[in-house]
C-alpha cells in the first residue's frame, strides 16, 4: 500500500508541473504576441502621423489598434481629405487604413460684387459693369441710348443671376438720374456707395448740379460728389468800361487771373466805378500777358475823359470820347493812350462831332422777346428773301419755332453787312429773359432784362466779335433778381435763422415724461418743414434737454428719445435729414435754475444747433458765396436802360494776335 500511494503522488506531481509549464509557456508567449502587438501599433501611428504632419495635414489625427490604422479630424475639402487617405496608404497596407475623417461642409456660393462705370462727355457714353438679372441693364441701355447718337454709345454691361442688395435700387436710380443730369461725368454705382465725378462751365452750372444732386440723394447709401468748373474759354476776350453822366460801370469785362481781375477792377475803382465781386469773368484766352496792364491804362483813360467808352475785343482797342470833351484833351489823352499800350494791342480813337444826336435813318429792323412768353415778333427791313428766310430760321433755331413772327419787307437798298449786323443782334437778344433789338445802319442796340449777372458781358461779347471792326454797338441790360432762378435758394445761414426765428416764437414741448409728439408740437415741426422746404440738406444738431427731476439715466435716455421724434417727425414731412443728428443732453445743460418751476420749464426744451457753420460764409462753399453774393447785390447796380452812349471797335489793326478757334464763352 505505501509503495501503490507513493507512485501516484509522483503521477500527480507530475501532472501538476506539466500544467505549470503550459501556463508558463502560455503567457510567454501572450506578452510576446501582446509586446509584437504594441510595437506595430506604435511604429504604425508615429510613422503615419509624422508623415501626414510634414505633408502639412496638421488637421489629421492618427490613433492605431492592433494591425488598424485610425484617421480622424475634419478636412478643409473633399480633395485634402483623399491625398491624406493616399498619403497614409503608402506607409502602411491600405487594408489596415479606417477612414473616420471628417469633411467642412462647402460655403453656400456668394453673389458678386455688382457695380457700374457710367462716362459720358463730348464723346459719347460708355457704360460697363456687372448688373443683377432684370430690368437694369434695359432701363440704363435705353436711357443712355436717347441721350446720344446710337454711333456715339459703348456697352459693355453684363448681367449675373443673383439677388440684387437691399439697397441696389437706390443706389441704380440715383447714377441714372446723375448720368441724365450731367453732360460731362463719371459715375460709378456700387450697392453701398455712389461717387460722381463731373464739369461744370461755370459755377453757376456747378451749383446747379450740386442742388439737383442734393434733393436725388438716396438714404442709407455713402455718396461722393466731386464737380469742377474750368476757367471758361472768352472769344473774343472782351472788356468794355463806360463813363459818363450815369456813372463809371463795367458793360463787360475779362482777366486771365486773380491777380489780373484784382488789377483792373481796382482801376475801375479810381475811375469812380463800384465794382461788384462778378463783374469781371476770370477765363482762357487772353491775347496778351499784358491783358491787365492795357485795361487799367485804358480805364484810366476814360477816367480822365470823363465822358468815354473804351472797348478791348482780344488785341483790338477802340477809344470813343462824348461830345462834350475837348478836342484838346482828347488829342492829348489819345497820344499818352497810344504810346502807354503794350505793343500788341492797336488803338483806334474817335471824337463824336459837335452836333446833335445822329437822325434815325429809314433802314431799321427790330426784334421784341416778350419776358413772360418768350415770343419774338421781328419787324422793320431784310435784304432779300434769302436773307428774310435765313434770318426767319435762325430766330426759329434760337427761340423756338412756334415763337417766331415775321412781319418784315425787303428792301435791296440797305447797307453793306445789314445781314450781319440782323444776326448779331438776334445771337445778343437769345442771351436775355426779355427785351429788344434795335438795327440801324450806325447803331445797334440791344436792351433787356435777365436772370443772369453774366448775360451783359455775354452780349457785349457777341456784337464784339460778330459785328467786326469799326461797328457801332449799344448795351442796356439790367439784372433783375426775381428772374434768377439761383437767387431763390436761401443760403444755410439763411435757413438757420429762419428756424431760430421759429423756435423763438414757439417752444417744443412734449407730455411730462414722453417722447411723444402732440399737436401742439406737430404744428411748430411743420412750421419748421416749411422752412427747411428750399434748403436741402443743412447741417443741424437737434438738442434734447430735460430738469433735474428724475434719475440722470433715465432724463438722458428721455431726452435722446426726444430729439430722434423731432427728427424723424423732420423726415416725414419731406425734410432732408441726412446731414441732421439727434443727441440728448438730459439734465447736464441747464440754462435755468432746476430749483424752481419756472426754471425746469425753461430747462426742459429741444434745440437746434447750426452744425460746422463758418460765420462769414453761412456754410456756403466760397464758390456758392460768391455766386450768391453777386447775385444779392446785384439789385444794387445802377439802371443804364437809359444809357444813350454809343460804343465802337477799331477800324484797323496795327499788330494783330494769332486767330484763335472759335469757342463757346
Amino acid at each position: 500500500m505505501p509503495q501503490s500511494f507513493d507512485l501516484k503522488n509522483i503521477r500527480l506531481g507530475q501532472g501538476v508541473l506539466s500544467a505549470f509549464a503550459y501556463a508558463v509557456a502560455l503567457g510567454v508567449f501572450v506578452l510576446v504576441a501582446w509586446l509584437s502587438s504594441f510595437l506595430i501599433e506604435s511604429r504604425s501611428s508615429t510613422s503615419v502621423s509624422s508623415r501626414l504632419l510634414a505633408e502639412g495635414f496638421t488637421w489629421a489625427l492618427v490613433d492605431a489598434n492592433g494591425l488598424q490604422v485610425i484617421l480622424t479630424g475634419t478636412a478643409p475639402n473633399e480633395a485634402a481629405r483623399f491625398r491624406a487617405v493616399n498619403l497614409a496608404g503608402s506607409m502602411v497596407d491600405s487594408t489596415r487604413i479606417r477612414d473616420q475623417f471628417d469633411v467642412t461642409p462647402a460655403a453656400a456660393s456668394q453673389a458678386p460684387r455688382f457695380s457700374i462705370e457710367m462716362l459720358r462727355n463730348d464723346d459719347g457714353i460708355q457704360l460697363i459693369g456687372l448688373l443683377p438679372e432684370g430690368d437694369n441693364r434695359a432701363e440704363l441701355t435705353d436711357a443712355a441710348a436717347a441721350l446720344v447718337d446710337p454711333a456715339m454709345f459703348s456697352n459693355m454691361l453684363e448681367t449675373a443671376d443673383y439677388p440684387a442688395p437691399d439697397t441696389w435700387d437706390a443706389a441704380f436710380t440715383f447714377g441714372l438720374e446723375a448720368l441724365k443730369a450731367l453732360p460731362r461725368a463719371k459715375i460709378s454705382i456700387a450697392a453701398d456707395h455712389v461717387a460722381v465725378t463731373a464739369i461744370a462751365r461755370s459755377d453757376d452750372e456747378k451749383r446747379s448740379f450740386e442742388t439737383v444732386l442734393a434733393n436725388l440723394r438716396p438714404e442709407g447709401i455713402a455718396l461722393t460728389i466731386d464737380i469742377t468748373a474750368p476757367r471758361p474759354v472768352l472769344t473774343p476776350f472782351t472788356l468794355r468800361f463806360v463813363k459818363d453822366a450815369s456813372g463809371a460801370r463795367f458793360d463787360a469785362c475779362s482777366a486771365d487771373s486773380e491777380r489780373a481781375k484784382a488789377e483792373i477792377t481796382a482801376a475801375a475803382a479810381t475811375a469812380g466805378a463800384t465794382v461788384e465781386s462778378g463783374a469781371c469773368i476770370v477765363g482762357l484766352g487772353v491775347p496778351s500777358p499784358s491783358w491787365s496792364k492795357a485795361a487799367a491804362i485804358g480805364i484810366a483813360a476814360v477816367a480822365e475823359l470823363g465822358d468815354a467808352t473804351i472797348t478791348f475785343s482780344d488785341a483790338d482797342v477802340t477809344l470813343e470820347a462824348g461830345q462834350g470833351v475837348p478836342q484838346d484833351s482828347f488829342d492829348r489823352v489819345v497820344g499818352q493812350l497810344r504810346s502807354a499800350l503794350p505793343e500788341v494791342f492797336s488803338l483806334d480813337a474817335k471824337l463824336a462831332e459837335k452836333t446833335a444826336s445822329q437822325p434815325t435813318g429809314p433802314a431799321e429792323f427790330t426784334a421784341s422777346l416778350a419776358a413772360d412768353t418768350g415770343k419774338v415778333d421781328l419787324r422793320g427791313r431784310l435784304t432779300d428773301a434769302r436773307g428774310q428766310d435765313a434770318t426767319e430760321s435762325l430766330a426759329k433755331a434760337l427761340f423756338g419755332a412756334n415763337k417766331v413772327f415775321v412781319a418784315t419787307r425787303l428792301d435791296p437798298d440797305l447797307p453793306d453787312g445789314w445781314p450781319v449786323r440782323v444776326i448779331a443782334g438776334l445771337n445778343a437778344l437769345a442771351e436775355l429773359t426779355g427785351g429788344s433789338l434795335l438795327v440801324r445802319p450806325d447803331l445797334v442796340e440791344v436792351t433787356g432784362v435777365t436772370g443772369s449777372t453774366l448775360t451783359k458781358a455775354k452780349v457785349s461779347q457777341i456784337l464784339s466779335d460778330q459785328l467786326g471792326k469799326g461797328q457801332t454797338f449799344r448795351v442796356s441790360v439790367t439784372y433783375d433778381k426775381a428772374l434768377d432762378p439761383l437767387a431763390s435758394i436761401p443760403t444755410k445761414a439763411e435757413c438757420n435763422d429762419a428756424v431760430q426765428t421759429i423756435l423763438a416764437a414757439n417752444k417744443i414741448k412734449f407730455p411730462p415724461g414722453s417722447a411723444e409728439i402732440d399737436a401742439e408740437t406737430s404744428k411748430i415741426i411743420s412750421q419748421i418743414a416749411k422752412a427747411l422746404e428750399k434748403c436741402g440738406a443743412v447741417g443741424f444738431e437737434i438738442g434734447g434737454h430735460t430738469d433735474a427731476q428724475g434719475s440722470e439715466g433715465g432724463n438722458l435716455a428721455l431726452s435722446q428719445a426726444r430729439a430722434e421724434a423731432v427728427l424723424l417727425a423732420l423726415q416725414g414731412q419731406q425734410v432732408d435729414v441726412s446731414a441732421m443728428v439727434a443727441k440728448g443732453y438730459g439734465e447736464g445743460v441747464a440754462i435755468a435754475d432746476n430749483g424752481t418751476e419756472a426754471g425746469r420749464e425753461i430747462n426742459r426744451r429741444i434745440e437746434f444747433t447750426f452744425a460746422g457753420a463758418n460765420p462769414e460764409t453761412g456754410g456756403n462753399s466760397p464758390t456758392e458765396q460768391a455766386a450768391l453774393k453777386a447775385a444779392e447785390k446785384a439789385t444794387d447796380l445802377p439802371d443804364f436802360s437809359v444809357d444813350k452812349s454809343p460804343s465802337v471797335a477799331p477800324k484797323d489793326k496795327t499788330i494783330a494776335p494769332k486767330a484763335r478757334p472759335k469757342t463757346e464763352g
